[in-house]
């Protein structure tokens, strides 16, 4: 290759293009010394501003390139004028690249001035400005003419590059459209003069703008200021090289483990649990102000501890440094906006209502997210005002003890007692039923199988289980789609973490022509077996190693096909202990089939086919759980019918539909997916739940007051937030919209010592969210012919207890994830009651096209 004349591109809105020139130039300086050929550089203005700025928004970085066009002007001519030198052009080709004449000129007069002309290269794109093109021949010389070269099959991604580049010469501020800008009235404001006037002043500005990077490492955490707006956490930019030194030494950093508590009997467990309690009523009486600060401390130090946290997840869990780096940012999303949500339960916040702290909270999270999942679960149980013991998976532990540390220390420095947060290390068996079934513990806040949810709940009937259980998710792509953009995501979504998320689409649903598309199949197929698989602490791996060996349903999905199923890619086992897979695709996957059906946590990909989306949002619906799904569509009704039909708690449209953000997509499912009040995580109203509420002292005593406050209350309630849209976000490339949807339907069982004002509060909720209701009154149907209903599956959905129901518990408990039971006090607060027949639903929407932002069109 030594002969070979290499090139590249330095694109001059980026400051250290002059650094990447200089680094170049010796590169090929020892290239020829060597007897090798030159290498070629071509200048640019910038491949895709627009795009460069989407990144850094949804990152939370500095914007990489200069934030104003006079910069990249003044460092173009910079690099023009460093490149044409004699010193250089002996081991460098220039290519100017640039449809700007004075630009283009400019570089001429250099090289004919410094002798260098052979050593230039003007260059133009093909069709963009033909007659400039041909003037810059007639006077320079050859114009070398650029263009894509594609397959003729694939002719429309050549039209697409074009069409992109034309938007960017169209804008205002560029030369081209300038050629096109008539003199206004009175002949005084040409587009060129204007061009001619920003030209001279870059010559004269060519030094002034900065050479060094505008993006650097992470900068050392400071902790939030209560009454800040919330800002997401910055993951590690693999762009900066400081980056990649960190992330190459993470790979191989001994990280200091905390010690946890053993606990291998009951008599550990009773401790456990004492040790919490000596501290319980102190820290329920602590302010929730108090609270919050505990939770921004833990924030400093679970970023100082990303290192460390990044470390053992590719260790212990083998995550790529790529799926382990947002993880941490996810943590300190948490405490951040934790501690936010706590301060809304101080008496006064909330209208009409009163929360206190309840009882003790056992924290059960999963292998797959070991640390964003528990640093969540953990936290938001501690600010809401209560002591917790965290059991890890017995899979991650050092991940859960390494988190469980920073908060420690953030604990440790405001006087806080570590015993109020413990982690448990128990084995699977005695000593763990025995914590979750322990009398001192109110709550196990579960991520996990809804087997395992099913589980805890029939161990004991009194037991709150709030659960984020499966998932079995599919992202459908109609005809009208960007197939490019929609495979991409379908893969990223299937693969990330070996599929191991209970986010990751398992299911892609193609729809009309995209169904028999051999491009989009050929695609789709291209891009998986690309997929580099490899070790964890490999920086080159994009997909790693299952966590254990696969088993069961994964080793099913991964080794048979059903009944007109194929392989479309067939994975392959890459090691003796089953842990390392490549990943697969199979297509003809059938309606009501297994893998139609089942979730199964890996790195298998099904394709079913449809008619029409209506067809495919029923296959999408027919599964039990709800949890994620993902529509790719250009086509605003589709996107608009899809939307109101999707049953899912995190609906994502022409995006993937993995890596839900605190704040932006809180996360949760509907249906199975969900066991409890269903309230998201890293949404509003999760912390509230984990506690209790009363009526506050301002309600009114008498019947018909009450009622009369809490029907205006809901209406104020329902105009102001519950009843309305939200984005928290407010970003300009993604709309992260947040609503609440009625319940499909309310059972209200009206039992014994019920006032009639309480049912009465009740119906109106209902009929506010316009939600059906059936009731039961025990005066019709006994307890124990209602509670055999529930238990042979007679009564679905939400159940809203008024007054007593003995025995409803017992029977619900064997329809967990189908039954919900709300026995709390019948609450006066529109923003508490409201809630029983809502659900919350959190949607992200790419609004950019390639950087370029539109907003919808009128679908109407």
């Amino acid at each position: 290759l030594l002969g070979l004349e290499a090139g590249i591109v330095l694109q001059a809105y980026l400051p250290d293009a002059s650094s990447a020139l200089d680094e170049l130039s010796e590169i090929a300086a020892r290239r020829r010394a060597l007897g090798g050929a030159r290498i070629k550089v071509r200048l640019v203005k910038g491949a895709n501003l627009a795009m460069e700025q989407i990144e850094a928004e949804l990152h939370g970085w500095v914007q990489a390139p200069y934030p104003d066009k006079p910069d990249v002007d003044a460092n173009y001519v910079r690099l023009v004028d460093h490149a044409l030198r004699p010193e250089r052009t002996r081991d460098v080709r220039v290519g100017v690249a640039s449809h700007n004449l004075f630009d283009v000129a400019l570089a001429y007069l250099l090289a004919d001035d410094r002798g260098v002309s052979e050593a230039l290269d003007i260059e133009m794109l093909q069709g963009m400005a033909p007659a400039q093109a041909r003037a810059v021949r007639d006077v320079v010389g050859p114009v070398l003419l650029y263009t894509p070269v594609v397959a003729r099959s694939d002719f429309d991604v050549a039209i697409s590059y074009l069409v992109r580049r034309l938007e960017e010469n169209a804008a205002p501020q560029n030369f081209l459209a300038a050629m096109f800008t008539p003199a206004d009235v009175a002949g005084q404001d040409h587009g060129l003069a204007r061009q001619r006037a920003a030209f001279i002043a870059s010559v004269r500005r060519s030094e002034e703008p900065t050479t060094a990077p505008r993006r650097g490492p992470h900068p050392a955490p400071v902790e939030p200021v209560p009454g800040d707006p919330f800002v997401n956490a910055a993951d590690t930019d693999p762009a900066v090289a400081a980056s990649r030194d960190w992330a190459a030494d993470v790979l191989v950093r001994q990280v200091a483990v905390p010690a946890g508590t053993p606990v291998a009997t009951t008599d550990d467990v009773d401790a456990a649990v004492a040790r919490a309690e000596v501290h319980r009523k102190m820290w329920a009486q602590t302010s929730p102000a108090r609270r919050a600060q505990v939770l921004r401390r833990a924030a400093v130090h679970l970023e100082e501890a990303r290192g460390d946290l990044v470390a053992t997840m590719v260790q212990e869990a083998g995550k790529t440094i790529a799926e382990a780096d947002p993880e941490v940012s996810e943590a300190v999303d948490f405490a951040r906006y934790y501690a936010e949500a706590a301060e809304l339960l101080a008496d006064g916040c909330v209208p009409g209502a009163i929360y206190r702290p309840h009882g003790l909270t056992v924290v059960t999270p999963p292998w797959n997210f070991p640390v964003a999942i528990p640093v969540g679960s953990v936290l938001s149980a501690l600010v809401a005002g209560s002591p917790v013991l965290v059991k890890p998976s017995h899979v991650t532990p050092r991940c859960v003890q390494v988190a469980v540390g920073a908060i420690h220390r953030a604990m440790d420095d405001l006087g806080v007692p570590r015993e109020l947060l413990q982690v448990l290390l128990a084995a699977e068996g005695g000593a763990g039923r025995h914590l979750v079934t322990h009398p001192g513990v109110a709550r196990v806040v579960l991520t996990g199988s809804l087997d395992t949810a099913r589980l805890f709940s029939s161990w004991r009937t009194d037991l709150e289980v709030l659960a984020e259980t499966s998932g079995k998710n599919a992202i459908i792509v109609t005809p009208s789609a960007d197939h490019d953009l929609a495979v991409a995501d379908v893969v990223r979504s299937a693969f990330g973490h070996a599929g191991q998320k209970c986010s990751a689409a398992s299911l892609l649903i193609l729809v009309g022509s995209a169904g028999t598309s051999r491009r989009l199949r050929r695609q789709l197929a291209d891009a998986v077996a690309s997929l580099a698989v490899g070790p964890a602490t490999d920086l080159s791996t994009t997909m790693g190693p299952l966590t254990e060996p696969a088993a069961g349903k994964l080793l099913r999905a991964l080794t048979t096909l059903d009944p007109g199923e194929q392989w479309l890619v067939q994975p392959r086992r890459l090691d003796d202990e089953g842990r390392l897979w490549t990943p697969g695709v199979k297509s003809g996957v059938a309606a009501g089939s297994f893998f139609h059906t089942t979730e199964v946590f890996g790195p298998v990909l099904g394709v079913m086919r449809a008619a029409t989306l209506d067809e495919a949002i029923e296959l999408q619906n027919a599964v039990a759980f709800g949890l994620t799904g993902g529509l790719h569509s250009l086509d605003e009704h589709e996107i608009d019918h899809w939307l109101d039909r999707v049953e899912v708690g995190n609906a994502y449209v022409n995006r993937h539909i993995t890596g839900a953000i605190v704040n932006r997509q809180p996360f949760g499912g509907w249906k199975a997916s969900v066991v409890g009040p269903g309230a998201k995580a890293g949404g509003p109203n999760y912390v509230a739940q984990l506690g209790s509420w009363s009526d506050g002292p301002d309600i009114p005593t008498d019947d018909d007051a009450w009622v009369a406050w809490a029907q205006a209350d809901d209406e104020r309630c329902w105009d102001l937030e519950l009843g309305r849209e939200h984005d928290p976000s407010r970003l300009r490339a993604e709309a992260n919209i947040f609503r609440y949807r009625p319940v499909p339907h309310l059972t209200v069982r009206v039992g014994a010592g019920a006032r009639e004002r309480e049912v009465t509060r009740v119906l109106a909720a209902a009929a506010r969210a316009r939600v059906p209701v059936a009731i039961s009154r025990v005066v019709n149907e006994d307890d124990a012919a209602f509670a055999a209903r529930v238990a042979t599956g007679r009564v679905h959905g939400r159940i809203r207890v008024v007054g007593a129901a003995p025995g409803l518990r017992e029977a619900a408990r064997t329809r967990v994830g189908d039954v919900t039971v709300l026995d709390g006090p019948v609450l006066a607060s529109g923003r508490r009651e409201l809630l029983s027949v809502l659900r919350e639903q959190a949607i992200s929407r790419t609004k950019h096209r390639f950087g370029h932002i539109a907003e919808p069109a009128d679908a109407g």
